[in-house]
């Protein structure tokens, strides 16, 4: 387990916001950090999550970060700032937006706590773990993007509502780009280590597939002012805890590839082992049929298009 124990959040809305609360109320850390363009809400929502971990008898402070040097000693930075998706529109306008905020906030993790691991969860999240990594000039295992994980609980639910039973344990597993060129992967998920094969019709199981891949998408059309915000604090928090606790858990992240199911000088969601290290093994042994591996493409392709306009904008030449 890692010895010390602070976590930045760079992000004060909703969702950097739940993040914080959820690492106070958990005791995980000893202090979180939070880290927003007012300061005054920062201080705020600080002082109220602080007062709600001693009301849960938790030892962790929450604390407002007043300039950037108070983010010293992170061990892990959760990015979630940025524009927020709006109803029509795509995580691809979020693009140019997001990433300069991404750019900035990496520049002062590099600046003041050289030793902690990223995790991204702005969108379009791929692109934005792309940018903190080349940003940072962090070896890959030290920045992760939070994709995997939402998208395999958000068909996990589904299929919940499928069957009617089985909450808590619906074993649901995802790969590829977050948003709409997920891979669901109904091969390796399971109800209580049943296969869904087993429990759901091919029908059934493609109407799983497509209502995961725009499970986002309903909520920002149902919430018309904003996005999900819970569930994604939730995975994030989660992956927080594999790196703090050295659990070593496979869980689907955003990470960049060097080889991986064939794909280089690319972010994919793909099975990864988090430790105290980061992401300590990409799980690239599963075999994918040939379904499969035709969506794993498109969403490569799909990250990787954004990317480049991220290259012909010169956008990491400024």
């Amino acid at each position: 387990m890692r010895k010390s124990k602070k976590v930045t959040v760079a992000g004060t809305g909703n969702v950097g916001s739940t993040v914080a609360f959820i690492l106070a109320m958990n005791g995980l850390c000893h202090e979180v950090v939070l880290r927003g363009r007012d300061i005054d809400i920062a201080k705020g929502k600080a002082l109220d999550m602080s007062q709600a971990a001693n009301a849960a008898r938790q030892h962790t402070v929450v604390r407002a970060a007043e300039k950037p040097e108070d983010i010293a000693g992170s061990d892990i930075v959760v990015i979630t700032a940025g524009a927020p998706r709006t109803p029509g529109m795509s995580r691809d306008d979020l693009l140019v937006n997001n990433a300069a905020i991404s750019r900035k906030i990496v520049k002062d993790v590099v600046k003041y706590a050289p030793d902690a691991i990223i995790i991204t969860v702005a969108n379009p999240l791929d692109v934005m773990t792309y940018v903190a990594l080349k940003e940072s000039g962090f070896p890959r295992e030290r920045v992760m993007g939070m994709a995997g994980i939402l998208d395999s609980a958000r068909m996990a639910h589904f299929i919940y509502e499928k069957l009617q039973f089985g909450a808590g344990q619906i074993r649901a597993s995802v790969m590829g780009g977050h948003g709409d060129a997920m891979v669901p992967l109904p091969k390796f998920t399971t109800v209580a280590g049943v296969p869904i094969s087993d429990l759901l019709t091919p029908a059934e199981i493609a109407e799983v597939v497509e209502k995961t891949k725009n499970g986002g998408a309903e909520i920002v059309g149902l919430l018309k002012t904003g996005s999900a915000y819970y569930a994604p604090a939730k995975s994030a928090a989660l992956m927080v805890e594999a790196i703090l606790k050295d659990t070593k858990q496979i869980h689907s992240c955003a990470v960049y590839l060097d080889g991986e199911f064939g794909y280089k000088n690319v972010v994919s969601g793909v099975p990864a082992m988090i430790g105290a290290n980061g992401v300590e093994k990409i799980v690239d042994e599963i075999n994918l049929n040939d379904e499969q591996i035709a969506w794993f493409k498109n969403s490569v392709a799909s990250v990787q298009s954004l990317i480049d306009v991220l290259y012909e904008n010169k956008f990491f030449e400024e």
